[in-house]
């Protein structure tokens, strides 16, 4: 859960810090008191959108720190495949540093972190629910991946057979496109490749010869001075008054010294050693030098062939490997091309035959779909119910699409009815902004039965919704408390008196600056603060008085839910 989040420079907060509870922490405050805000950074804190604008003093950076505690083994999991492990009391700290240039710093227990691993860990830590989330309900495409992500266990699979039969299905399509021409088109690039192919093969070429031919050449084009420079060191080794010349002498002088001290020997045989080790060295450079005639390194042709190798490397490789590579694809594509009618017969007759895998696994896909969204429906419609929707009707309509796709054939909807003997329609065409946040709401609670995230945030979810109908969200919150942490933001007496913990979230001025400030509630303030929801500024001693009942009853519901 979500045990603590710190803010600092931004929007209106200087720094301030929030200590979370277990259950429902409900979030209060006038309008513009910046309750939006505290939401707002934990989604920025979780890898969501930074801007600049939102840092309060632009000469400082922006600091947002939430600090989790991760018992859930499964949570563990999920973190570990992600590379991140809680510390050893499970605590779980996520950092993000904002600057004015734009940039970012992420870090999950000290260690740095992209953006994408940020995200991919918030998603195991917290279902956030901002104002705007709801909209997704509008769009037909989401709702199949609300279904999809219900009935994962049964339908990943599934999605996964037609993704592979689908990308089989659409590399021969392309291929057969690709491969569309005329009688005049098909000999027109036949005698093309033919070209190609003999050019490649006329040249003869072998592995790594572009390389030997390059250093062959260079020798060639260096034999004068390769020459020149040899005979000089001949001369000044050799023995014709050079170095060999002169250890032979020194030799011929020590072995006279021999029969006056035999101490001499160790020394005339290193002499002897080095005599034989100049002799070695000029026969060598002898036999370089008789190496070194034109017949052997003719220049021309070797930079006719060098030439030839680099027009090759030009037109079809940077190498001789990749231009053997392109000769054999050249070459299949000329077998197909001289039997085009059999290539082409031979692609329809695999694309028919994809095709019918490709029909399979989509309508076992869509079937399964289908299952799966009447339990999905079936467990919304319940909780819709719980919502004051006495008589909804709540399903998801199917047709196919035209094309098939990596995603199966289904186009779907959600179908609404809020009121009896009204015809089902489209739900972003139905639902009235009271009735979408009850919708999204009965959605977040079926999903959260079906494996329960350990930290669930709502900014108002309450839109649109008064009366007896709040008091259901009320309970619905409630409930959902009792499995996962909820945060949520809300202007409803009916929520605030169900709240475990109550935060009263405030603007006052400082040194002329207005600043956002928050502060938990002890039980009196938490009765003042929800008969202000009730009556406003004004409050009376009627609206405390029912404040005291709406809390006192609460408790009641709360014990019942435990």
């Amino acid at each position: 859960m979500l045990q603590n989040i710190h803010i600092k420079n931004i929007v209106l907060i200087d720094e301030i810090d929030i200590d979370f509870a277990e259950g429902l922490n409900i979030l209060t405050g006038e309008t513009g008191a910046g309750k939006s805000i505290i939401i707002g950074a934990i989604g920025i804190a979780l890898g969501g959108r930074f801007s600049d604008e939102l840092l309060r003093d632009k000469a400082k950076d922006g600091l947002i720190e939430l600090t989790f505690s991760v018992d859930n083994g499964k949570v563990k999991e999920e973190l570990e495949e992600l590379g991140i492990s809680p510390d050893e009391e499970g605590k779980l700290l996520v950092q993000r540093k904002l600057s004015a240039n734009g940039r970012t710093v992420n870090r999950i227990n000290g260690e740095t972190v992209n953006v994408s691993v940020l995200k991919s860990a918030s998603a195991e830590l917290i279902n956030l629910h901002a104002q705007h989330e709801q909209q997704t309900l509008l769009k037909p495409a989401e709702h199949l991946k609300l279904l999809d992500a219900f009935g994962a266990e049964k339908i990943s699979g599934l999605k996964n057979s037609v993704a592979k039969a689908y990308r089989e299905y659409d590399g021969i399509r392309k291929e057969l496109e690709a491969s569309g021409m005329d009688e005049g088109e098909r000999l027109k690039e036949l005698d093309f490749l033919e070209y190609q192919i003999k050019e490649i093969e006329a040249a003869s070429l072998k592995p790594g010869e572009d390389a030997e031919v390059e250093e062959r050449y260079k020798k060639c084009s260096s034999l004068s001075q390769l020459r020149d420079g040899v005979g000089r060191i001949h001369e000044l080794t050799g023995y014709d008054g050079g170095a060999g010349d002169l250890i032979g002498r020194a030799l011929a002088e020590l072995r006279g010294l021999l029969a006056l001290d035999e101490g001499l020997n160790g020394i005339s045989e290193s002499l002897e050693t080095v005599d034989s080790v100049i002799n070695d060295l000029n026969r060598e450079l002898s036999g370089y030098a008789d190496g070194l005639s034109d017949e052997e390194y003719p220049e021309a042709q070797l930079l006719e062939r060098l030439n030839t190798i680099n027009s090759l490397k030009l037109k079809y490789g940077s190498s001789i490997e990749e231009i053997q590579d392109k000769l054999a694809g050249f070459k299949e594509k000329y077998d197909r091309l001289e039997e085009y009618d059999a290539y082409r017969a031979e692609l329809n007759r695999r694309l028919a035959e994809v095709t019918a895998e490709l029909e399979k696994a989509s309508v076992k896909l869509s079937d399964e779909r289908k299952k799966q969204s009447k339990k999905l429906c079936k467990l919304i419609s319940e909780a819709l119910l719980e919502l004051n929707f006495s008589q909804a009707e709540f399903y998801m309509d199917f047709e196919r699409s035209a094309e098939y796709s990596s995603n199966g054939v289904d186009k779907t909807c959600f179908m609404l009815s809020a009121n009896v003997g009204e015809k089902a329609r489209p739900l972003n065409e139905s639902a009235s902004g009271g009735e979408l946040s009850r919708v999204m709401l009965a959605l977040k609670a079926t999903l959260s039965c079906m494996e329960a995230a350990p930290t669930m945030v709502f900014d108002e979810i309450d839109t649109g919704i008064s009366g007896a109908t709040a008091q259901k969200v009320a309970d619905k919150l409630a409930a959902i408390a009792r499995r996962s942490q909820v945060i949520c933001i809300t202007h409803l007496p009916q929520i605030a008196a169900m709240a475990d913990e109550h935060f009263l979230i405030e603007k006052q001025v400082e040194d002329g600056r207005t600043v956002t400030d928050i502060r938990q509630l002890n039980e009196e303030n938490a009765v003042l603060e929800t008969a202000r929801l009730i009556a406003g500024e004004e409050l009376t001693d009627t609206a405390v008085s029912h404040a005291e009942k709406m809390r006192a009853d609460a408790c009641e519901t709360k014990k019942m839910l435990t």
